[in-house]
């Protein structure tokens, strides 16, 4: 495959919903030619939108210079339960045209990122246990869910 993985790229859905750090590399690490590589991999593997939670806008436009379609939901630092459902939402109507490949992206694979996927796992009814999706999400990720990951992963279910 030509081009170059992004950090931290995993599949949770496989062929369907991954997550990874920023395209690009984040705040001083970002690089021009390292976007530019790692664009050209998300093409070839297929991957048809990005789903930015930065709060900034940044990299939106080189998206869809590279013919992926762009959505950015602006994520503070510290958040509310609001802006939570808003993130819920957007995957949701982004993965329910069965043809798209979504990408979500943060600085880092954070507590809230990975989170967002365990709560995404129950509310898309793939996982009904918030024990096992918090399970399943740390394994795919490879790494251990803190306590405002597990919020989110429990969050789902007071709906």
């Amino acid at each position: 495959m030509a081009g170059l993985e992004p950090r931290g790229f995993v599949w949770v859905i496989a062929r369907r919903l991954a997550l990874s750090e920023r395209i690009g590399g984040q705040g001083l690490q970002h690089r021009r030619v390292r976007r530019s590589e790692e664009l050209d991999w998300l093409r070839e593997a297929g991957i048809t939108d990005v789903l930015s939670l930065l709060e900034g806008n940044q990299n939106l436009a080189s998206y869809r210079e590279a013919g992926i379609r762009a959505h950015h939901v602006s994520l503070p630092t510290e958040y509310e339960d609001a802006e939570a459902e808003v993130v819920f939402r957007t995957l949701e109507r982004i993965l329910d045209d069965p043809r798209n490949v979504l990408l979500v992206h943060r600085d880092h694979l954070d507590d809230t990122l990975v989170g967002f996927m365990g709560g995404y796992l129950i509310r898309s009814g793939l996982i009904e246990d918030p024990i096992m999706a918090t399970a399943t999400i740390q394994e795919i990720a490879g790494r251990p869910l803190g306590p405002e990951g597990r919020r989110l992963v429990s969050a789902t279910l007071v709906e």
